[in-house]
């Protein structure tokens, strides 16, 4: 699970101020989606659909709040595929890139960290949980088309303030038709592997899952510039 917003260049807002934005915003995100399987998993002796279904809204929930409260700072992106196809579409630039990224890897990363603490685990044991088959890379390929089209469909028919609301709402969706249960996102699937509970992701399999999701993103950036033609040069 993970996510995205609006994927603009804030010009008007400060490299730095940007960047803080992105890493406090992945963290929290890393947080939620590892300190939420965690408590629902404690809350219940056995996994469940139910179990699964709570883990799904929190995870919604705390996107539409940390997008609406960073989407106007840094474009909330928290996903470096959004980075690097917003700098591909020059809605960003490439030399914010790399800061962009490594401020979503560290902070979700230190996210799940956190919830490992909150909830009295070790601050990082490595996540034993294998996860690279063909049905979930392919899944992975799905999820992360999906939400760059998604993204940048908003983003290039102009309507990105609709972004905190329709990306949440993939991101939910997604998590039920797809096996992976929708990583989505390279800095999510690094931060996941340091959390040997139900949201971890084994070692061994963060790298298909990157390349798989790499994949989709050059596809959801195909596809969304097929589909709006001309909305590249109309709003840069």
């Amino acid at each position: 699970m993970s996510t995205s917003a609006s994927p603009l260049a804030h010009h008007d807002v400060a490299l730095r101020q940007r960047v803080i934005a992105e890493f406090v915003g992945t963290l929290i995100l890393g947080a939620i989606v590892v300190g939420s399987g965690i408590a629902v998993a404690q809350m219940y002796a056995a996994g469940t659909l139910a179990n699964f279904n709570e883990c799904i809204v929190i995870t919604v929930l705390g996107l539409f709040v940390l997008i609406s409260t960073f989407g106007p700072i840094s474009g909330a992106h928290f996903n470096p595929i959004v980075t690097l196809a917003a700098a591909w579409n020059k809605r960003l630039d490439w030399a914010d890139a790399l800061p962009y990224i490594s401020a979503q890897i560290v902070g979700c990363t230190l996210g799940c960290v956190l919830a490992n603490v909150l909830f009295g685990k070790p601050a990082i044991f490595l996540a034993t949980t294998p996860r690279a088959s063909t049905s979930h890379v392919v899944s992975e390929v799905v999820a992360t088309a999906g939400l760059i089209l998604v993204v940048f469909t908003l983003t290039r028919a102009n309507i990105v303030q609709r972004g905190r609301f329709v990306v949440p709402a993939y991101i939910g969706v997604a998590c039920f038709f797809t096996s992976s249960t929708c990583f989505a996102n390279p800095a999510v699937t690094i931060a996941r592997m340091f959390s040997n509970t139900a949201s971890g992701i084994a070692p061994a399999s963060v790298l298909p899952f990157l390349v798989a999701q790499m994949v989709g993103g050059v596809i959801g950036v195909a596809v969304a510039a097929l589909l709006t033609p001309h909305a590249h040069k109309e709003f840069q």
